[in-house]
């Protein structure tokens, strides 16, 4: 685990506010100076606090009529069906984050489709055939909002 100092956090809070914001603007609000900044946002993301940066799009404008999540229960809950279903299932397009959960199912998929012919038939070719699957329950999601900040735990 990475420590971060109080700068690094205000760094990385920045960020999920806006990661679009130039080196030198990003500088000025920290109180630091530029080429201090950079080389912090370097190490931040070399260390892999830092993992990306994304756009957020919206899911009309490429076809994306629903969301969904499914709840999956394997067959046999070991090592290598749980690698082998999430590998799968993470190179399908239509999903969109896996969870990998304790209770009644094993998975929890949530997954974007055009409309409800596209949900079932990637229901039944892309989950219930796979020979790990046992169960899958289907839920329609009606809203969903996202936060994107990470909160800062560490205080």
């Amino acid at each position: 685990m990475t420590l971060l100092d109080r700068t690094d956090r205000t760094i990385v809070a920045l960020m999920q506010e806006n990661a679009r914001r130039s080196n030198k603007e990003l500088a000025a609000a920290v109180g630091i100076a530029p080429s201090t900044c950079s080389e912090r946002v370097r190490r931040l993301e070399d260390a892999g606090v830092l993992r990306g940066y994304t756009a957020d799009v919206d899911p009309a404008s490429l076809g994306i009529g629903m969301r969904a999540i499914l709840a999956i229960r394997l067959r046999r809950h070991n090592a290598s069906e749980v690698d082998t279903f999430r590998e799968h299932v993470l190179s399908m397009r239509e999903v969109v984050q896996v969870s990998h959960v304790t209770g009644g199912n094993d998975f929890l998929v949530q997954v974007v489709v055009r409309d409800a012919a596209h949900l079932r038939d990637l229901a039944v070719s892309g989950f219930t055939s796979l020979p790990e699957v046992a169960h899958i329950e289907t839920s329609l999601v009606f809203d969903h909002v996202a936060k994107r900040a990470v909160p800062d735990l560490t205080d």
